[in-house]
């Protein structure tokens, strides 16, 4: 029998229709065996997650994603994981101590703030170009921080801008046929066959939630503006999440060619300088590796796990949910090829518990390393701990 694992689970604290109960709840019902926090720029979110594990009897990890600016490495330049910009790439904190989730939110706090600056400067662009000549405006206070958990410790994202200008759309275009014409004549977008007809059918389960994916794959671009202050150096990441025993991981997007959430347009990332890549992840100081199984296509998960044992990157199974649109089962673990991510997960687990107790006894330490150097046993030994 499958045990189904998630490690990257976004809730209210990011962008999300769960709040971390909610979220452990949501996988206890999907028949989860363990569940992960992954949210953007926050911890706030890690506490009521790990208490809503013990309430549900399912075992939980908990970390954070953040983009890293590549600076100074040979990656410069060039678009590596992130849709929106290059030069700057998404990176996860898995497994960290308890006792340094205080540390870890109070470490992102000024991060989360210059994002602000930032997502503010975006609205003001939405209401002098996209917005122009309708009468729409969005108010950043009123209709973006509002449906955000900023206030108790929150990001906000550019999920949450798209979402209020989608909200600003139906009150102006309403459903159907007429969001379609402007979308398509007023803004000018081009919308394929598939997201044409799913805006149609005004009636259609999460309507909001379709027009967001649409929103985020074809108009971002339109009033993105480039992260700078707001993302760590990637080694003032590595040096942070080290320093508190939690366990740094690149997370591998690929190319896309048909975005399987509807999210993202097709393009072109780390694919072809995967082989420089992946070295310079483990030289840097990366630990693990993350990927979706659901979400790329055999020959790219073939490479990737191929390159991952040979480097010696811990590998972490983590499908992004951030929409009720997705389901939490992953269905590909099923799979012989993709059982290792489940005993992966467990072993998460066992470092989280082994850490918490002192951080020389997690999966990482100098401690771990000279008992179990050989990375497979050590999984299978923190694994062991993860299942007790």
């Amino acid at each position: 029998m499958t045990e189904y694992v998630n490690n990257h689970i976004h809730t209210t604290y990011s962008f999300s229709p769960y709040t971390p109960a909610q979220a452990v709840a949501k996988a206890k019902e999907s028949g989860l065996i363990t569940a992960g926090i992954m949210d953007h720029d926050s911890m706030g979110g890690a506490k009521e997650f790990i208490e809503a594990g013990k309430a549900e009897k399912i075992a939980v990890t908990v970390g954070f994603e953040c983009r890293v600016r590549m600076e100074g490495t040979p990656f410069f330049g060039r678009r590596i994981n992130n849709p929106d910009q290059v030069s700057v790439a998404y990176v996860t904190c898995h497994g960290v101590p308890h006792q340094h989730i205080d540390t870890a939110q109070a470490w992102l706090a000024p991060y989360r703030e210059k994002r602000n600056e930032r997502n503010r400067k975006m609205v003001e662009k939405i209401n002098d170009t996209i917005f122009s000549g309708t009468g729409l405006t969005i108010d950043f206070e009123r209709d973006v921080a509002a449906i955000s958990m900023h206030n108790l410790g929150g990001a906000i994202t550019e999920r949450h801008i798209t979402y209020a200008l989608a909200q600003k759309l139906f009150a102006y275009a309403g459903k159907g046929e007429p969001l379609v014409r402007f979308l398509t004549d007023k803004l000018g977008l081009s919308l394929g066959e598939k997201q044409k007809q799913s805006l149609l059918d005004a009636d259609g389960p999460y309507y909001d939630y379709t027009l967001l994916g649409i929103l985020k794959s074809s108009l971002v671009g339109a009033f993105y503006i480039d992260a700078a202050d707001e993302c760590p150096m990637a080694e003032e990441f590595l040096m942070f999440t080290r320093s508190i025993g939690a366990i740094p991981a690149y997370s591998y997007l690929g190319d896309v060619t048909n975005s399987v959430t509807g999210d993202k347009k097709a393009q072109q990332f780390e694919d072809s300088f995967l082989d420089e890549l992946l070295p310079w992840v483990k030289n840097a100081g990366f630990l693990a590796l993350t990927y979706m199984p659901t979400r790329n296509t055999p020959a790219q998960l073939q490479k990737v796990m191929r390159l991952a044992d040979e480097l010696g990157l811990f590998q972490i199974s983590g499908e992004d949910i951030n929409s009720p649109t997705q389901g939490f089962k992953c269905a590909a673990l099923e799979l012989p090829e993709f059982r290792h991510l489940i005993t992966s997960t467990w072993a998460l687990i066992g470092h989280e518990a082994a850490a918490g107790r002192d951080v020389e006894n997690g999966m990482f330490s100098r401690k771990s390393l000279k008992e179990t150097p050989n990375l497979r046993e050590r999984i299978q030994k923190f694994a062991e701990i993860g299942r007790g």
